[in-house]
Order: C-alpha cells, then sequence, then structure tokens
C-alpha cells in the first residue's frame, strides 16, 4: 500500500494539487459568500424578533435538506460545474454562521450595553467597541462549523464536474483504488482538521484578550 502511494504522488502530483486548490477555492469562496450573507442575517435576526423567527424557520428548512439533494436540484436551472455547486455549498453554510451570529449578539451582557450608552457612546460605536468584539468567538464558531461542513460536502461536487478531491474518492470507489480512497479522504479530513484548529486557536486567542 505504501509503495502505491508513493508511486501515485510520483507520477501524479500536479492533478493531485490541482484537486486540492479546486477544493479549497470551492470551500472558501463558499464561505466567503455564505459571510456576507449570513452574517447581517444573523444581525437582524438578533434585533428584531420578526426576522429571528423567519430566519431561524429558513434555517431549520436549510438543514433539513441534503446536500447532495441541493445539488441534484440545482441541475436544470444552472446547470452543472462550479456554480451550481458553490450555491449547494453556500446554503448549507449559512444557517450554521447565521445561528452563531444569532447567539453571540444575543450574549452580550444588556448591562454592559447600558454603561457604554451612559459614556455617551454611539449605536456604531457600541457595534464596534462593544458588541462585536464579544460576540466574535461565537461567530468565529458558526465559520467553523460552516468551514468544516463545506469542506466535507465539496467532495459531492464532483458529481456535477466541479472537480476537487471528491474525484479521487470516487475513482477509488468505482475502480476498487484502496490508494486513491486514502489520499482522497484523508486530504478532505487534513483540510477540515486544520481548518478546525486554525479556529480553534483564533478563538481561544479572542477569548484569552477578552
Amino acid at each position: 500500500m505504501l509503495q502505491q502511494l508513493q508511486d501515485y504522488f510520483a507520477q501524479n502530483l500536479n492533478s493531485y494539487l490541482v484537486s486540492v486548490w479546486q477544493h479549497v477555492e470551492l470551500s472558501v469562496t463558499a464561505l466567503f459568500i455564505a459571510i456576507i450573507i449570513g452574517m447581517p442575517l444573523g444581525y437582524l435576526g438578533y434585533k428584531y424578533k420578526v426576522a429571528r423567527f423567519l430566519t431561524s424557520g429558513v434555517t431549520q428548512a436549510l438543514r433539513v435538506i441534503p446536500s447532495l439533494g441541493i445539488l441534484f436540484l440545482l441541475i436544470p436551472f444552472v446547470g452543472v460545474g462550479s456554480f451550481p455547486a458553490l450555491i449547494a455549498l453556500v446554503i448549507l453554510a449559512v444557517p450554521p454562521i447565521l445561528v452563531n451570529t444569532i447567539l453571540g449578539f444575543s450574549e452580550v451582557s444588556e448591562t454592559l450595553l447600558e454603561t457604554g450608552l451612559g459614556l455617551g457612546m454611539s449605536e456604531g460605536q457600541l457595534f464596534t467597541r462593544v458588541s462585536f468584539p464579544l460576540a466574535l468567538p461565537h461567530i468565529l464558531n458558526g465559520l467553523k462549523l460552516a468551514l468544516i461542513e463545506v469542506i466535507a460536502s465539496a467532495t459531492l461536487a464532483t458529481y456535477i464536474g466541479a472537480g476537487g478531491l471528491g474525484s479521487l474518492i470516487f475513482t477509488g470507489l468505482g475502480l476498487y483504488r484502496i490508494d486513491l480512497l486514502l489520499i482522497g479522504g484523508g486530504s478532505v479530513a487534513l483540510l477540515s482538521f486544520v481548518s478546525m484548529l486554525g479556529f480553534d486557536l483564533l478563538i481561544r486567542r479572542m477569548q484569552y484578550e477578552k
């Protein structure tokens, strides 16, 4: 098995690196778009009960739909390739970001906010100096959960021609190649672990600085 792994990297290193890059690019792009959507919606959900009710309902509905189902549902409308895969991954990434954004701002002490108002802070200053810094660890935890889910689900993008490490996994399944399964699955697991570790270190640093 070790020899098979060595032979694969010796002969296919460039194609492997391309698959890794496609996987990372798709995952990071999906996370970035999900942040743009999820964080503002989360803040609105924190500020207004009606928005919280609507966003919570939409979030629960999105969590019910499996990622593979989303991919296939999008094919008749946007075809195949990276774009439908990106849409599906954004849909998966928004809920944890939205929920943790609401949770983070809800955990900010009302006493601190009242103290800030008493000191003459504006709404903008309260947000940038009090609310957001205190909510940030929860928000980062939401980003961590979203990215891990996106990295894992991005393997399914191979089904619709979006590339990535899923191509190694499904090729290994089709050809009964254990080496390809180990390389593809191990790479996805490593990316998820590195992402989790990076966010955990960042969250701990934020909590320590508080």
